[in-house]
């Protein structure tokens, strides 16, 4: 059996169930249930349809997510997620970029790395660089002005965590920026690169090992162990290149917001929900958020 999940941005809340319906007879699928009005929607499949990614696609004109899952084993109990642009608004590293005077050419390398089409390690060693005698004040100031939470952030993580998951963050990103995210959310642990820091300066030269996709992989591989889970007990959602090793690997794999090459090497795409779409897709209601 599968799960057939209809999403909206919930700023539109514009999901009608016209939409649902027709979807549902044409699929043959079981009684629609609501999870969110105007928001969320799913019913039940006996077969995985031939023609869902042509629908899929008919769906991304109207604004709407389409995402089917197996109907067993739908509530994970770890989530495993990418910072920047994923459960923040930003890439860090460009907005200390943008203060430093190199945000353009910043910007294009880390847009180039996120699409894949340069080498995640040096993209960032280069970018890194160019943040050299920054002062590390910086940082705090980000963190204050800058840096907003992807809407449904909150919810995800306290309904997973009242529920019983475990939630830990996993960036390409910085551990300055990492323990900010994770404490104001509530993550259960962070991983992420270290700025090196001189004399209240930046020094230009990140720490070693770049923690990229293989340590990604290797965190989701780490983790999920240590708290005897299997890799179908687990949620991870990114939006870059590099998080693609450990999107293969959880049982549901989310690409939200994802650049496009990106997303077309995962089954589970979020283009217009936010991340209480994560809640939905496992099959939380909005009266189960906590």
């Amino acid at each position: 059996m599968f799960i057939a999940v209809l999403l909206a941005d919930p700023k539109a809340a514009n999901l009608e169930r016209v939409t649902v319906e027709s979807l549902r007879n044409a699929w043959g699928g079981g009684e629609a249930r609501w999870l969110s009005p105007g928001i969320a929607a799913e019913f039940e499949l006996s077969e995985m349809p031939s023609n869902r990614w042509d629908v899929w696609e008919s769906l991304q004109g109207l604004g709407h997510d389409l995402v089917i899952v197996p109907a067993a084993g739908r509530r994970k109990k770890m989530l495993l997620a990418d910072m920047d642009s994923t459960m923040i608004q930003q890439e860090c590293i460009d907005e200390l970029a943008d203060v430093a005077g190199v945000g353009a050419r910043v910007k294009e390398i880390t847009a180039r790395a996120m699409n894949g089409e340069l080498d995640f390690e040096g993209a960032l060693t280069e970018r890194v660089g160019l943040l050299r005698g920054l002062s590390a004040d910086v940082i705090r100031q980000v963190i204050d002005e800058r840096l907003s939470f992807m809407p449904g952030g909150h919810d995800l993580l306290r309904t997973m965590k009242a529920n019983g998951a475990y939630c830990a963050l996993v960036s390409g990103g910085f551990t300055a920026f990492t323990g900010h995210v994770a404490e104001v959310l509530g993550f259960d642990e962070n991983r992420a690169n270290v700025l090196l820091v001189e004399d209240g300066k930046l020094t230009g030269v990140p720490s070693r090992p770049i923690l990229g996709r293989e340590a990604k992989v290797q965190a989701f591989h780490e983790i999920s162990a240590r708290l005897g889970l299997a890799a179908t007990e687990v949620i991870a959602v990114g939006d870059g290149a590099n998080d693609l090793g450990m999107l293969h690997l959880a049982g549901m794999g989310v690409a939200l917001h994802a650049k496009p090459s990106v997303a077309a090497q995962c089954d589970i795409r979020i283009n217009h929900g936010d991340l209480s779409a994560l809640l939905y897709i496992q099959g939380y209601s909005v009266e189960d958020f906590a």
